[in-house]
């Protein structure tokens, strides 16, 4: 989410929301449901264990399903062909060095609700995202991580 309020992901990334919102509001709900009903089966609900887990589990559920409803209403989808090229922006592939380590990355700029560092998916909200934003290749950033303080050197942006 950036200041605004709304949440910027591809429309790719909207229908996968929408897949797993519409897989928790039935099958999710109905699997709780019956694990609640066998449970309750079992008798005394004061010592009941597998009761009580069942009931944590459909306020998780419930809890997600809240959280991703109220993102789907703040959501915009980014279209990258509408911004200039040559300059790093949501959606841009990145391929970045470490002055420092000389080590390259590279990473698709994404909302917060998207990044995935493991996958290579890093948010415009984070550090090394906001120091990149806006900057061409051959320009040095240097951000302050949790890391410490480290300097790049935006080698490639597709």
């Amino acid at each position: 989410m950036l200041e605004n309020g709304f949440v910027y992901i591809t429309q790719e990334r909207l229908s996968e929301i929408e897949n797993e919102l519409q897989q928790l509001k039935g099958p999710g709900r109905r699997e709780i449901a019956a694990k609640i009903a066998e449970a309750r089966a079992h008798g005394d609900l004061s010592e009941n264990a597998e009761y009580d887990a069942a009931k944590a589990a459909q306020s998780l559920l419930e809890l997600k399903i809240a959280k991703m409803g109220g993102m789907l209403m703040r959501v915009r989808i980014v279209d990258s062909s509408k911004f200039a090229a040559g300059e790093v922006h949501i959606l841009s592939i990145v391929r970045i060095k470490n002055v420092l380590t000389q080590k390259e990355s590279k990473y698709t700029m994404v909302s917060p609700e998207e990044a995935d560092f493991a996958s290579g998916k890093l948010a415009i909200t984070s550090p090394i995202g906001k120091g990149l934003l806006g900057k061409k290749v051959g320009d040095f950033i240097e951000v302050i991580a949790p890391a410490g303080k480290q300097s790049y050197e935006i080698l490639e942006i597709s």
